[in-house]
């Protein structure tokens, strides 16, 4: 069986806020725990109007505090956003708090448009110096002792091994995660075009590490189930509005679902939308099983993660409750 895990962006729906949102984050979680899922992720987003996961260390050690069992993670922090040293002593005093159950997923984009980036700090020549950032990381982790005076020791974080998982879209991660050695996260479900390339060149470039034996694929995917099959493509419009406003460079919150999602945009927006989304699968429980079940064939990952892009709680809870049922049955 194929361990299934969650993504989570503690969604800000129209007409609520990020206090809504951080409440239906920890009563999402505590329903993945209780329904087997391996892991819990949050992703580094900045000022987005439907996203309230900007926080992201923060959010995990709520989220961490809520659960008793479930692995709890970054999906990702975006490192070139921070220093190395800064994340190691955040995942460090998380590891020390909660042990044995702290992911740490890195990415390089800036989780936000241009002008947030500079407002961040963000310095431009930062994800050039990604794989060397990473590296730096990784020996704040290694164990130290008092006597080594002339390195810098992350208090908490030295010692401390918190699995380290190299995010991406692109070839270029993949490479990075396979001479790394580390498992290694695609985000399929917004940014398909290179994925199956990317897992081939992780696979066949993989050096093995003390941190990872052989290599570690996880996808995500989007999910939504729903009981009858019409009602899952209904809630999936959400999705295509909210990535939609993206494009056009107009985020919004997230927006309820709508009927006639064909007059919204054109053609071409259309066949995009089909495109960057192609790994959404939503319809009812026997659809999606389905569809999962051909992904899982076809692209063989050793761990799933999805999202549940739905806009009314229940029904996200529901999606998550149908999606359960699945997993048990999904094998490659």
């Amino acid at each position: 069986m194929i361990p299934f895990s969650v993504l989570d962006l503690s969604i800000i729906t129209r007409g609520s806020g990020p206090r809504e949102a951080f409440r239906h984050s920890i009563d999402f979680a505590k329903r993945a725990e209780s329904l087997g899922f391996h892991r819990y992720w949050l992703a580094e987003h900045h000022a987005m109007p439907g996203i309230a996961s900007a926080a992201t260390a923060v959010l995990i050690g709520q989220i961490a505090g809520a659960t008793t069992r479930i692995r709890v993670g970054s999906g990702g922090i975006m490192l070139p956003n921070h220093s190395p040293l800064v994340i190691a002593e955040q995942f460090g005093t998380l590891e020390t708090l909660f042990p044995g159950r702290i992911d740490l997923g890195l990415g390089r984009a800036p989780g936000a448009d241009q002008r947030t980036a500079r407002a961040l700090r963000r310095d431009p020549a930062a994800p050039d110096r990604f794989p060397e950032d990473v590296v730096e990381l990784l020996h704040y982790f290694e164990p130290s002792s008092e006597e080594d005076t002339h390195l810098i020791r992350a208090v908490p974080g030295a010692g401390l091994r918190v699995p380290v998982w190299i995010l991406g879209s692109s070839l270029f991660s993949a490479v990075l995660a396979a001479q790394l050695g580390l498992p290694y996260a695609f985000a399929s479900h917004f940014a398909p075009a290179q994925m199956e390339e990317a897992i081939a060149l992780y696979r066949s470039r993989f050096e093995p590490s003390e941190r990872c034996a052989k290599p570690h694929v996880m996808l995500t995917v989007n999910v939504i189930a729903a009981d009858e099959e019409a009602e899952g493509k209904r809630l999936a419009t959400s999705l295509y509005q909210y990535f939609m406003a993206l494009r056009r460079g107009r985020p919004i919150a997230f927006p309820p679902p709508v009927s006639n999602i064909l007059s919204l945009w054109s053609a071409e927006e259309q066949i995009m939308l089909e495109q960057t989304l192609s790994y959404t699968f939503a319809g009812s429980k026997e659809t999606v099983s389905e569809q999962i079940q051909s992904f899982a064939v076809r692209h063989r990952p050793d761990e799933l993660m999805i999202a549940v892009p739905v806009h009314d709680h229940d029904s996200r809870c529901r999606s998550l409750e149908l999606t359960a049922k699945i997993k048990s049955g999904i094998s490659v």
